[in-house]
């Protein structure tokens, strides 16, 4: 067993091209390699027999947990059955038909169709071509521009790469594109007049975003993008009556809402959506991790009536809509998805997001909330983080040079619990599978305490 764990080490710095990971430094052997060799509950284990709490769920997808018998069931009967026709010119087949019924009976109000893809930045890829072919047919060329958000993530392609507003995802890759533009980030925390409320911050965005549209000509304005609460950008929720403000903008300039819920989606606010949970009325929104809880690859862009009617429109007058993948709608992740969706329903995974959630970061911010070099503990449902700083008082922060968040996350990994340190930021993030315990909730918090604790010790 040795030699084949040092065999796949070397293969893997020989061969494996990761996504997000210092190359250099990962091919030269300065960072370690990890297996994983499998999973149940909350629990990963890797090849070395390492068993580690994942409270960061993968990357905010194994919704359900590891090891359901349940999905990988109905993987392998549809893989028996059917492992794959295309969905083009009306092809179906009858657990692609099934989960798109599954999925609208769940969505938010006036939700109409779902378009499958396979990842999160595909299917906003697919909403940046439906929002441009919508304002086409509507005889509005001139109104193309999309609105997203600095510190918002949506992907890692050149448009979606573009709609995120992460300095990591842009260097080098002369992003972001037009017509994307950047507004202002609902980060509460950072904002630079601390005098202001939330409700003022609020509305300060709100403004923000309005002086952006007047200046680049509400005529040219066709979409705004915004995760319910950021992510990446450091699972940041938006301060109170935020998306009621930045909704009165939209409607008064008659400009389309994207709800990226790749990461809310199916219950990690304790509501089925994050657009139910913060009052959003989304014309599109992007779905993908907890459709599948990632047992398999499977996004979708679900299209409000108002646009599916437009959409109908365009078809008449220009015939076949010119989009497709050719893994949209694959028979084997939508088996995946229904069993997975079922999953959520047998076993209340969405009421535990919330009230163990609630249990989670109560205990978390009791726990490290006072400490002298931690500036917030935030989150909503079964999101948190803890964002470090150098001087509480002053909102100092720390030297990015000095890692302090992976400092942190390293630390708590040698304890056993798996979180993730987040990008532009000293920031350590929590996404727990939604079936986490509150025994399990202690697990993590009692691990982070003391990570901080030797981290900080030790500066």
């Amino acid at each position: 067993m040795l030699d084949k764990r040092n065999e796949l080490n070397a293969w893997d710095r020989d061969h494996f091209f990761h996504p997000s990971t210092h190359m250099g430094m990962h091919a030269r052997g300065e960072t370690p390699t990890r297996v994983i060799g499998g999973g149940e509950g909350v629990y990963i284990t890797d090849i070395n027999g390492k068993k580690s709490l994942d409270a960061f769920a993968g990357l905010y997808c194994v919704n359900v947990g590891y090891g359901r018998q349940k999905i990988a069931d109905a993987i392998a009967a549809q893989a028996k059955n059917l492992a794959y026709y295309h969905a083009y010119v009306g092809h179906g087949t009858e657990a692609s038909i099934t989960l798109s019924k599954m999925i609208i009976d769940r969505a938010p109000e006036g939700m109409s169709r779902v378009y499958f893809g396979l990842s999160g930045s595909d299917a906003n890829e697919t909403n940046i071509k439906l929002i441009w072919y919508y304002n086409n047919i509507l005889g509005r060329p001139e109104k193309k521009k999309i609105i997203s958000r600095w510190r918002g993530y949506h992907g890692s392609g050149v448009m979606t790469g573009s709609l995120t507003g992460l300095e990591l995802f842009h260097k080098a890759f002369d992003l972001p594109r037009a017509p994307i533009l950047h507004t202002e980030a609902p980060y509460f925390f950072r904002r630079a007049d601390r005098s202001m409320n939330e409700e003022q911050f609020a509305q300060y965005c709100a403004d923000k975003l309005e002086e952006m549209i007047l200046a680049e000509g509400p005529e040219t304005v066709a979409a705004f993008i915004g995760e319910p609460i950021l992510g990446t950008g450091g699972i940041v929720p938006p301060p109170n009556t935020y998306w009621q403000k930045i909704q009165a903008v939209l409607d008064k300039y008659d400009i389309l809402l994207v709800a990226d819920e790749v990461v809310t989606g199916f219950g990690r606010l304790g509501t089925m959506f994050g657009s139910d949970h913060y009052g959003m009325k989304p014309d599109l929104i992007t779905i993908a991790k907890g459709l599948t809880s990632a047992y398999a690859p499977l996004s979708g862009s679900i299209v409000s009536d108002k646009m599916w009617q437009v959409l109908v429109q365009g078809s008449d007058q220009l015939g076949a809509i010119g989009h497709g993948w050719t893994y949209s709608a694959h028979p084997i992740c939508a088996a995946a998805g229904i069993a997975n969706l079922e999953l959520i329903d047998e076993l209340g995974i969405v009421e535990n997001a919330g009230s163990t959630g609630a249990y989670f970061r109560s205990e978390l911010a009791k726990a490290v909330g006072e400490h002298k070099h931690v500036g917030e503990v935030r989150g909503d449902g079964l999101m948190a983080s803890v964002e470090f700083v150098e001087d509480r008082d002053d909102r100092k922060f720390f030297d990015p040079a000095k890692k302090i968040g992976p400092q942190v996350a390293a630390a708590l990994l040698e304890r056993g619990v798996i979180g993730r340190a987040m990008p532009q930021g000293d920031i350590l993030g929590f996404a727990p599978p939604l079936c986490l315990t509150r025994d399990e909730a202690d697990i993590v918090v009692r691990a982070t305490a003391d990570a901080i604790r030797s981290v900080f010790s030790n500066l």
